[in-house]
């Protein structure tokens, strides 16, 4: 396995942010960009009320909350994993339209104290779905199949995820 080093952040332009930039420690910020996620004619999830997770080198995850999911189209899964930072995620699938999708949504039910904020919010991989929007663009998925990173014409990398970027 190769190790890429430590690269150098792209330049940002007007409007922009660096994800190097971002800090490590992660942290979760409120944010009151307007979250869509739509599939298959449904609407999933709409909001101005998330809350976003920043750590450095990775594009924003965003956490939404309960009230503004159609929860009635999830149910759990029983995959869990542990971010270093936020404890131990619950993992949930999404069924629209007789389609299933395994584990599309996560959730900290009671994460570390400086992650009390995102408590019960749910996070999405962007991929499986027909739309996810942040104030109208469409994302563009973090690289990898581990990250739910959501990247938009805002964020500016390189991003963690890509081959040989583990370590960064």
């Amino acid at each position: 396995m190769s190790v890429l080093p430590r690269p150098q952040p792209d330049p940002v332009g007007e409007g922009q942010e660096s994800v190097w930039n971002y800090p490590r420690p992660a942290i979760a910020e409120p944010t009151t960009r307007h979250i869509v996620i739509r599939h298959k004619g449904v609407v999933l999830a709409n909001t101005k009320a998330a809350y976003r997770t920043l750590e450095t080198s990775h594009p924003p995850t965003y956490y939404i909350p309960p009230a503004d999911i159609a929860m009635k189209h999830f149910s759990s899964n029983p995959r869990r994993s542990l971010c270093e930072w936020k404890g131990q995620a619950s993992y949930f699938d999404v069924t629209v339209g007789g389609d299933q999708i395994q584990a599309a949504a996560w959730s900290y039910t009671n994460p570390t104290s400086s992650f009390h904020p995102v408590a019960g919010y749910l996070a999405f991989y962007c991929e499986p779905f027909d739309e996810v929007l942040v104030d109208g663009e469409q994302v563009t998925p973090q690289p990898g199949d581990f990250y739910g990173g959501w990247i938009t014409s805002r964020e500016v990398g390189p991003f963690k995820g890509i081959p040989g970027s583990r370590f960064w």
